[in-house]
């Protein structure tokens, strides 16, 4: 089936309420690696109920409206499907357990052409039960498989632009060889990251870690750089997916800046490979800093 943009912009999407519970925020941060070390008191609060505290950029799989391009009325090539570029703004700290509702539309289809692709532009809020809005959820996705069908091809987003001197903060978390089979658990169930044949037919030697994987991964090494482990001081956290990771592979955190808006990049260390590039990242200052 070809794509068909104009239907594609006009898609309904049910809402989706979501009730999550301390063991599913718990699963999330265990599948972004942390408590690997048992006896480090700072992420033992992400991975344990005494306490607990949730990784902001969980926010990206709540409220999600499962893998919608796989459907066949979408004209997708679901299995040529990779994301491009991912955005969580936080407009009050996220629970460790709650109910939220999220709602999702297609914001924007833009043509690159038959030999790159159709990009994505989608949006999710996720509100409380009593509407207050808590996080925005924003995300390009390129269907490599459909470009070439007429639209417009752009202008995009500009990406944050990194510095050229050498980066502040830098540091290393490395990622399970199981990693995405575990990540996979908290609803990301696209076949790319967990069936070798899937993966192959896809242009991959083996399955590739999910790019929120990879973001939430890059938002563990801010909070740990930058947050003293402190969540609620992450307000935002924006990302481009440049090159897929592998699991098994170290990702090494580079960042520029202390507080307000800071930039930075991820990259697999074993293949000296920028993963994720152009990131920015709001947060706050830690309090009394600079008294």
């Amino acid at each position: 089936m070809r794509l068909d943009p104009d239907k594609l912009m006009r898609r309904h999407f049910e809402p989706v309420e979501q009730t999550y519970t301390a063991k599913d925020s718990i699963l999330y941060a265990l599948g972004l690696g942390l408590g690997r070390d048992p006896l480090d008191a700072r992420e033992l609060p992400f991975v344990y109920e005494e306490r607990q505290l949730a990784v902001p950029t969980q926010a990206a799989v709540l409220g999600y409206p499962g893998f919608w391009m796989k459907e066949p009325d979408t004209g997708i090539d679901w299995r040529r499907v990779l994301h491009a570029s991912q955005s969580v703004q936080l407009h009050r700290p996220l629970e460790p357990a709650g109910t939220v509702i999220g709602r999702t539309r297609i914001k924007d289809i833009l043509d690159k052409g038959p030999d790159v692709g159709a990009l994505f532009f989608v949006e999710r809020t996720l509100e409380a039960r009593d509407g207050a809005l808590l996080a925005t959820v924003e995300q390009a996705v390129m269907a490599r498989g459909n470009g070439g069908f007429g639209g417009a091809s752009g202008p995009s987003p500009a990406p944050a632009k990194l510095p050229e001197s050498t980066p502040e903060h830098v540091c290393d978390l490395p990622t399970l060889t199981s990693q995405a089979l575990l990540y996979r658990l908290s609803g990301d169930l696209n076949p790319l990251h967990a069936d070798p044949e899937v993966a192959r037919a896809g242009g991959f030697e083996r399955p590739i870690l999910h790019g929120l994987c990879s973001y939430g991964i890059a938002c563990h090494g801010l909070l740990r750089m930058l947050c003293d482990y402190e969540p609620a001081r992450l307000k935002r956290i924006d990302v481009r997916f440049s090159a897929p990771v592998y699991p098994g592979e170290t990702i090494r955190v580079e960042a520029w800046g202390a507080s307000g808006e800071v930039r930075f990049r991820a990259t697999a260390l074993e293949r000296q490979k920028v993963v994720l590039n152009n990131g920015l990242a709001i947060i706050d200052a830690a309090q009394g800093a600079g008294a």
